[in-house]
């Protein structure tokens, strides 16, 4: 096969799978007008349609699905057998750049940056710590942390967290102040509750419940929204109201006394954090040396 005729069913294969120019080109480090003119003339030289174009749209025909599924496994297993060798034969180096809320980066990252320099002293990690959602594609991202229930399909996952719950608390002297009991979700529009509000999206976060087929929502209501998860924790130990945290970031705070836990027979798990990536063609040893790392079961 003539170099030209790779490129053009490699160009073919990625335009089909990301159904979008745009993306099939970040993906290849290419313009889209390259891709648009190789797909072109590998058209010309079969001389059959093989995507659907529109302003909105790109879809494979007949004769594309046709062509991708013949073609697209063989692509599939030489960039398997590539990336294979690359990580034989390549010492990870260069420069991963992540995209992770608050919470991911304290839970998954934080206590765990020692250990990655030393193991790869040549990765350098670029963290932005950002609560809403990005596209990390178009922002120039080669991966990003979030919740598995968060994450487009068209995303590569890999998990590094288990499952989580959810603890609704507050601390002893609010719970003094106010007394009203609290069994099912609805009884806590008798209290204060805190909101958080991510920073990007500016959407109130729901708190959601689910007890024996029951799964009621509520926006909550109080005197303050955060857009901090550290201040949110924070003002539910100084008594500023209820506050819907995360198991794990509440746990120490509750054994100590200092927050008291209500609800938690309506707090069921939930699929952890993930680390996502555009796609598995292409990878950077850098980056293939980071998922290894902070994946499920490699620490």
């Amino acid at each position: 096969m003539r170099a030209n005729e790779y490129a053009e069913l490699s160009a073919f294969v990625m335009v089909a799978e990301e159904k979008s120019f745009r993306r099939a080109a970040e993906r290849l480090g290419l313009t889209a007008s390259t891709l648009s003119h190789s797909v072109r003339a590998l058209e010309e030289r079969l001389g059959v349609r093989l995507l659907n174009r529109t302003t909105r749209a790109v879809a494979p025909t007949d004769a594309g699905l046709a062509l991708l599924a013949q073609v697209g496994p063989a692509f599939k297993q030489i960039d398997g057998a590539v990336e294979q060798i690359n990580a034989l034969s390549a010492h990870p180096r260069g420069t991963v750049r992540l995209n992770v809320p608050h919470l991911a980066a304290d839970m998954v990252l934080a206590h765990r940056f020692a250990e990655f320099a030393a193991l790869y002293p040549d990765v350098v990690l670029d963290i932005a710590v950002n609560d809403g959602f990005v596209d990390i594609v178009r922002q120039g991202y080669d991966g990003g942390i979030r919740l598995g229930e968060s994450l487009d399909q068209d995303m590569v996952a890999t998990r590094v967290t288990a499952d989580l719950r959810i603890a609704v608390v507050a601390s002893p002297a609010y719970f003094a102040s106010h007394p009203h009991l609290i069994l099912a979700p609805e009884d806590l529009r008798q209290h204060q509750c805190i909101g958080y509000r991510a920073s990007a999206s500016r959407v109130l976060y729901r708190w959601e419940f689910d007890k024996e087929g029951r799964a009621p929502a509520l926006l909550p209501a109080g005197p303050l929204i955060l857009d901090s998860y550290d201040l949110l924790v924070k003002a539910a130990l100084g008594g500023a109201g209820l506050a819907y945290a995360i198991e794990s970031s509440v746990a120490q705070h509750v054994a100590a006394g200092r927050l008291v836990r209500v609800l938690e027979d309506w707090c069921q798990p939930f699929g952890g954090f993930f680390l996502y990536y555009p796609s598995r063609r292409q990878m950077s040893p850098a980056l293939r040396s980071l998922i290894e790392f902070v994946r499920v079961g490699a620490a």
